[in-house]
């Protein structure tokens, strides 16, 4: 008996050790998340956020005037030149497409892959995506120059007879992003609708209760709905995933199929999808940190949260560091001069301060994530992130102009300078960017409500509790 005892308390000691942290800490109840989440909506805009609210919108507000100067005037007040036709526009495209890309990739892939822990970051992320893609809209229309012509880029027949060359990356990407803006959108506001219905029905004005209401499209909670909305959420993941791939696959087309130097290569389309992730994640921590420490959702968006983020970024980091080494090696093992000087020219050519920040940014600095403690403490990940997100907008600049500059003939050799046209449109797009997102926490749920009380043990219909899962109306 003794025996078997000792066996037994080695068994539950090793299951102790094994078992995983809690999704939600602290015993949180349905009610108290409920409450917490949606309090974030229900309470007085703090000061706090009007403060911000009046700088980013401020900012968003002198990138529209400097879009409006362009349109006016010409796109000869950007920094332009030959043989730098592309510079500081593609690459912002670029920049806010890949940020655009993890809000789809926690919600779509994660959940095909039933990871719970996506479930209080993965509104969050989803509503970056959106905004993200909606800044990466701008540049493409504003760099056609004629931004009044800009229609024609979708296949519409007119009386001239005027058609898109559909052999073009540059109109494969237009179908893309859109395709993947609406599938977005969707997805997004499929997952609210539940919420939403927890915010009608805990409305105290007849206005929030009117808007609310519309949007929840009414529902009650049914099973009938559940089974509706799971199989549509189903759906719209299944059409997600292999968006996330193909969107920015399709972005680095704009580059692989032509024949310039650094261009021409087909390790892009991983490489840029790697990036995007890489990018897109550090995005949202940089997002989510503070608003967790601002709102105290600490035991929403745990620890574990973070690390399991951190080493995805640790991955995707590596990736592209691979990425990185590989276009040198391919180049020399290719035997093109072009190419090689391409290369050479970037790591030591006039433009190779960018290079070598984009390099300590991407490769040396999430290396801090192999360590522990380092995922685990607020201010290394958040400066890390910070690092990454310069880092990918210098990836996509070395890319571009340092390919453009030194051209075929040393005669048409040029540098690219911004004009503060150029960098006061790119700063006013994260004054976009924050814009809507602080209007999103403002009148939104920021986390899942219904998913993360899915994600409790008291969800569980096995579950045998000390307590009573305290479950409040609204329809769940």
């Amino acid at each position: 008996m003794s025996e078997g005892t000792a066996v037994m308390d080695a068994s539950s000691a090793a299951a102790k050790r094994i078992e995983r942290a809690p999704l939600v800490t602290n015993n949180r109840t349905m009610s108290w998340i409920s409450d917490r989440v949606a309090s974030c909506t229900e309470r007085r805009a703090p000061t706090w956020w009007w403060i911000t609210f009046t700088l980013t919108s401020s900012l968003a507000v002198v990138s529209l005037l400097c879009i409006a100067y362009l349109i006016s005037t010409g796109v000869g007040v950007w920094g332009l030149n030959h043989p730098i036709g592309w510079a500081w526009d593609i690459t912002n495209f670029v920049f806010w497409i890949g940020i655009g890309h993890a809000g789809t990739l926690i919600s779509a892939i994660l959940y095909l892959a039933r990871q719970k822990w996506r479930t209080s970051i993965n509104r969050a992320a989803e509503a970056m995506t959106l905004f993200a893609v909606v800044c990466a809209g701008i540049f493409p229309m504003i760099h056609v120059g004629r931004i009044w012509m800009v229609w024609f880029l979708a296949p519409v027949p007119t009386s001239m007879g005027i058609w898109q060359n559909f052999r073009s990356p540059l109109l494969w990407d237009v179908f893309a992003v859109s395709t993947y803006f609406t599938v977005s959108i969707l997805f997004w506001y499929t997952g609210l609708v539940p919420d939403l219905a927890t915010l009608r029905d805990r409305a105290t004005t007849k206005i929030r209760k009117f808007f609310y209401g519309i949007g929840a499209l009414g529902w009650r909670g049914g099973n009938r709905q559940w089974k509706h909305y799971e199989m549509a959420y189903l759906i719209l993941a299944g059409l997600s995933t292999p968006l996330v791939l193909s969107v920015h696959s399709v972005v680095s087309f704009d580059f692989a199929t032509s024949v310039i130097p650094g261009w021409h290569t087909t390790i892009f389309p991983p490489y840029f999808v790697a990036g995007a992730i890489f990018g897109g994640f550090a995005m949202v921590l940089t997002i989510m940190l503070p608003a967790r420490a601002i709102f105290g959702l600490h035991d929403l968006i745990t620890d574990d949260h973070v690390d399991k983020m951190c080493k995805i970024i640790l991955l995707t980091g590596s990736m592209v560091g691979y990425a990185y080494a590989m276009e040198f090696f391919i180049a020399w093992y290719g035997g093109n001069l072009f190419e090689q000087y391409a290369f050479i020219n970037r790591a030591t050519g006039p433009y190779w301060w960018a290079y070598w920040s984009m390099i300590f940014c991407n490769v040396v600095s999430p290396q801090l994530f192999w360590f522990r403690r380092m995922r685990r403490h607020v201010l290394p990940v958040f400066i890390v992130c910070m690092f990454v997100n310069a880092g990918m907008w210098f990836e996509r600049f070395v890319i571009i102009v340092t390919s453009l500059h030194r051209d075929f003939l040393p005669s048409s050799w040029n540098m690219f300078y911004p004009t503060w046209v150029d960098i006061w449109t790119f700063t006013g797009t994260f004054g976009i960017f924050l814009t809507l997102f602080l209007l999103f926490i403002r009148w939104l749920p920021m986390i899942c409500i219904f998913e993360v009380k899915a994600v409790l043990p008291e969800a569980d219909p096995h579950y045998h509790g000390h307590h009573k899962a305290t479950i409040e109306g609204g329809g769940h």
